[in-house]
């Protein structure tokens, strides 16, 4: 019997006619891996989501209908539904700190997941959670029930999201995402585990991720979705090397390598917003050999070598590698613009009457950094989660107080808080954060968040803030309709330009960015990844980049400083660096790459 069987799935808004996913059809047997891969705003996670059952609010099945394991979904009585979710087809979400509930012990959550589907006697769920803990590689599996999630690194919590859903033995597991915002080792340990799973349980696995790295290592065929359609349905091995919608190869072009540094090329244009494609190609806009049969949909049909494709152009023959820019000459040697040196910071500080005990101060997180950042250079940093990176960010744009060392801006010390700064400091060293949307204010337009640094700095004219809004947006490749919408109705990618035109209309010295494009997919973070290049290089400004991918590393920037427990091991020009590691570290972080 076929495990999963969809067949001409249509998802659309309620009371319109806008198709957020449009007549999907695929098929997994037992055993079976599938990755979903495309583009923010595909329609790709709430097709995911559909595998279960789970239409979000606002959407409705409008055509088709989703099987597991025979039974129809959509005809399913929710008590009917709810013992197959678990039981037959779970799902690993894209946050493990949004899954997990924060007041609750992680142990009491997978013991409460086992209770709920009544599979077995009270006496024995302690003993099946201890197992579990233990079967994703956790430590301690006997006492790390008794953590919080706070407690936990990301790492873990991820473990623990894939404990409690497995806790049912489900023949089909499915992945939302699940190695975002984790560095390359955890990433690289966390689809170890996925594989092994698999192989033990011999469970079916459905993976959407905007990383392609991720689907190559853990699926053996990926379906391409773009504007809410499959485009491309083929093996894993054969989309990566010589994939034939014009999209998919434009897809796969975007992907940074390591072996090819250098910043990849994006894709021009943008794709519609969700549910408005038109009836023709969706990708013809964008696509160079888009022709006059493109103002009719294409079906998705058999390709000669195997797999299915959506287009009335595709392309025949392998995928060469893209032509990268020649490196950068070196830059000359001269006063560095940001200074740090000796640089320590703990995370807490021990009282008076524990020191008067013996107690000592706690460890470092940042244990006696030095690095230096020239003109208009882009410095990457990089290493594992805990390893120090944001932290040191954070200490250079005043956010967390060091307990020792300097940080200097053209030679002048700056203050340890960012409260104690002139505003002529804060101007100059402005940062970008991981998440624009929890830094971008909800309720403000676009332009009133441009325009805000324009008149706090420049004390600008309405006039001249108009006019120098209207310049910014344009240099982060967004529109003038653009400065009318606030943050909600703007994708990640267009979220996270609106964060760097903020950082740069204060015409800053420094721009710090802490994981700008850990959460982008790879089209949009090609996209970004030029911005801050072309920003940098056009207007002198330095860039320290915080990162965990080394093969974005290696794309952008110009020198890398390489973090392992608070303290710089390596530091040298980033192509040297990721082609010809010294340190055993770096070379296990770029084996972790090739791994994954």
């Amino acid at each position: 019997m076929t495990l999963l069987d969809v067949q001409d799935l249509t998802i659309s808004r309620q009371g319109s006619d806008a198709e957020i996913v449009r007549a999907a059809s695929l098929s997994l047997e037992p055993g079976e891996t599938l990755g979903i891969a495309g583009e923010s705003g595909c329609g790709k996670s709430t097709l995911l989501l559909a595998l279960m059952g789970i239409v979000k609010p606002g959407l409705a099945v409008t055509g088709g209908h989703v099987q597991v394991m025979g039974q129809d979904l959509g005809s399913l009585a929710p008590e009917a539904l709810r013992r197959l979710r678990g039981q037959s087809v779970a799902m690993v979400p894209q946050s493990a700190v949004m899954a997990l509930t924060p007041t609750m012990r992680v142990g009491a959550q997978l013991a409460e997941a086992l209770a709920v589907h009544d599979i077995l006697p009270p006496e024995a769920i302690a003993a099946r959670t201890t197992a579990l803990f233990a079967r994703v590689r956790l430590p301690e599996p006997d006492r790390i029930g008794a953590r919080y999630p706070h407690e936990l690194s990301g790492g873990q919590m991820q473990r623990v999201a894939i404990a409690m859903a497995l806790a049912c033995e489900p023949k089909l597991l499915l992945l939302d995402e699940p190695t975002t915002g984790l560095d390359v080792t955890t990433q690289a340990g966390i689809l170890d585990l996925l594989g092994e799973l698999r192989r033990e349980t011999g469970m079916a696995m459905v993976c959407v991720s905007h990383d392609i790295g991720v689907l190559a290592r853990l699926t053996a065929r990926v379906a391409v979705m773009y504007a809410g359609r499959i485009v491309e349905d083929r093996s894993t091995a054969d989309l990566l090397t010589r994939p034939a919608h014009p999209y998919a190869r434009a897809l796969m072009a975007s992907v940074p390598r390591i072996e090819n540094p250098g910043l990849p090329p994006s894709i021009p244009g943008s794709p519609p917003p969700p549910g408005l494609a038109g009836p023709g190609c969706a990708f013809a806009p964008r696509c160079s050999r888009a022709q006059a049969a493109c103002e009719r949909a294409p079906s998705l049909s058999p390709l000669p070598e195997g797999g299915r494709i959506a287009c009335h152009a595709p392309v025949h023959g392998s995928l060469a590698p893209a032509a990268m820019p020649a490196p950068m000459a070196a830059k000359e040697a001269g006063a560095p613009v940001i200074a740090v040196r000796d640089l320590v910071v703990r995370y807490g500080r021990a009282s008076l009457l524990s020191r008067l005990g013996g107690r000592s101060l706690p460890d470092p997180v940042v244990a006696g950094v030095s690095l230096t950042l020239a003109k208009g250079e882009i410095l990457g940093l990089v290493g594992e989660s805990g390893s120090g990176k944001s932290t040191i960010l954070r200490a250079i744009a005043g956010l967390w107080s060091p307990s020792a060392g300097s940080i200097t801006l053209d030679g002048t010390n700056l203050p340890a808080r960012v409260t104690e700064r002139e505003r002529t400091a804060l101007r100059r060293v402005q940062v970008v954060f991981q998440n624009p949307d929890s830094s971008l204010n909800p309720r403000h337009t676009v332009r009133e968040i441009l325009a805000q640094p324009l008149r706090l700095y420049f004390n600008a004219s309405p006039t001249e803030v108009e006019a120098r809004t209207r310049r910014l947006i344009a240099d982060v490749r967004l529109g003038p309709a653009h400065l009318d919408r606030r943050p909600a109705q703007l994708s990640g990618g267009e979220r996270q330009r609106v964060a760097l035109a903020r950082a740069f209309a204060a015409e800053p010295d420094v721009i710090l960015c802490d994981e700008v494009t850990s959460a982008l997919d790879v089209s949009v973070q090609a996209t970004v990844l030029a911005l801050i290049h072309d920003l940098c290089h056009a207007r002198g400004t330095s860039c320290l980049f915080v990162a965990h991918d080394l093969a974005v590393v290696a794309a952008l920037c110009d020198r890398v400083a390489v973090l392992h427990r608070g303290r710089i091991v390596e530091e040298g020009p980033a192509r040297s660096v990721c082609s010809t590691p010294d340190h055993p570290y770096t070379r296990s972080l770029i084996e972790a790459v090739h791994r994954a």
